[in-house]
């Protein structure tokens, strides 16, 4: 592929196609409440939603997403839209737990295609770029993540339930049509290897490549930390002193935007040689959320604008690291980047889960001190991790 620049255009549509994209994931985690309610579950039962939906991201992006080194892109990204626009019809229809669970996995499975693209545009740039680029991109999920929860709050308000299923599945269908129109083929090069063998391969690339192993840890870490708070925090708003409505958790959630902004930011520090410095910057802004988040006092105004800080703050330093690993894991191998990122990806979304599943149960047994508590353990260990890579002779390849 040509490293010129493409289009201002291309760069935003693949931006507005990871936001939506993504979304899917987050849509349930603000009626998550609502939806365990409809679906007859236990309230402390209500995290397995977010649970079975990064479940079926973290198989695609092991299973299908390796694909990328393989077979035609475009037509493996066309493919795996579709998926999700017949997962997001079926959560619509749903009224029973298991077509509902079911479809959650296929949800994500599906969403996983945002693991396509990333690798494909990057492709169309010189190295010298790709931290720019993928800054791009993350704005666009940390978007489209961010914008998922109040959208699907409101929906839920003022349609119904199930409103903000129909809705992604119209517009994933619109972005199907287009893409199918504007994208370019790219065609791997010929590896030589049978699906078995390219998925038995990632064995190899776990063992033999650090940086890959180095990133997933701390990214999976400060994902589960991510996903444990954005779990909790709707459920104390509405259920504590501060007394908060769908209408309120959506406005809320707008306060995490910051991530959006600072992705690109990230992405140019690492070009510039300072990847590692903006590590430290991610995991001490994660720390500081949590202990902000911590002391806080529920019904306060003063505690309100505490929280929108420190959700600023965690947000910041999850999407600041996601660009900062990606970045790090496209400089080994060109040829290897759908499975390295596939991998990252989803060893990031195994913590994603086990954070979604340990934050309804720490709300439920320890209410919010013993959620933040735990919480604030995932960047703290990053931190510390990040300190060991001297003491190991380890170097990311810059």
């Amino acid at each position: 592929m040509t490293s010129t620049p493409m289009s201002k255009h291309f760069i935003l549509l693949m931006t507005f196609a990871v936001g939506v994209m993504a979304a899917n994931i987050y849509y349930p985690q603000s009626i998550l409440g609502l939806i365990a309610a409809s679906l007859g579950l236990r309230p402390d039962a209500a995290g397995l939603i977010m649970t079975l939906t990064q479940i079926g991201y973290g198989l695609g992006v092991l299973l299908i997403i390796p694909l990328g080194d393989l077979v035609e892109n475009k037509k493996l990204i066309l493919v795996m839209i579709a998926v999700t626009i017949v997962a997001e019809f079926t959560l619509g229809f749903s009224r029973a737990v298991a077509p509902y669970f079911l479809a959650s996995i296929l949800a994500g499975l599906g969403t996983s295609t945002v693991q396509i693209l990333v690798p494909y545009t990057t492709h169309l740039y010189g190295k010298e770029q790709r931290g720019q680029i993928i800054g791009s991109l993350m704005s666009g999920l940390m978007l489209g993540i961010m914008l998922s929860r109040p959208l699907a709050s409101i929906m839920t308000d003022m349609i119904s339930l199930h409103a903000i299923f129909y809705f992604s599945a119209a517009i994933m269908t619109a972005l199907l049509w287009y893409l199918a129109k504007v994208l370019p083929r790219r065609q791997p090069e010929n590896l030589g290897l049978k699906y078995g063998a390219l998925i038995g391969s990632m064995k190899d690339l776990v063992l033999n490549t650090p940086t890959l192993r180095r990133r997933s840890l701390y990214q999976g870490l400060m994902f589960g930390a991510f996903c444990l708070y954005w779990v909790t925090v709707p459920l104390m708003l509405i259920n504590s002193a501060f007394q908060f409505t769908q209408k309120g958790v959506a406005l809320f959630a707008l306060a995490g935007l910051a991530g959006a902004v600072v992705a690109p930011l990230a992405g140019k520090m690492a070009d510039k040689g300072l990847a590692r410095r903006a590590s430290r910057l991610a995991f001490s802004a994660g720390i500081l959320s949590f202990a902000l988040s911590h002391f806080i006092v529920e019904g306060s105004m003063f505690s309100l604008a505490v929280l929108v800080l420190a959700s600023n703050l965690l947000d910041a330093g999850v999407s600041m690291h996601l660009v900062l690993g990606q970045r790090a894991i496209f400089m080994i191998d060109p040829k290897n980047q759908s499975r390295l990122n596939g991998l990252y990806i989803g060893m990031l979304y195994v913590g994603g889960a086990i954070g979604s599943a340990v934050g309804a149960w720490a709300y439920l047994h320890g209410g919010w001190g013993l959620s933040t508590a735990i919480g604030a353990l995932a960047p703290l260990a990053a931190l510390i991790l990040l300190h060991t890579e001297t003491a190991f002779k380890y170097q990311e390849a810059s």
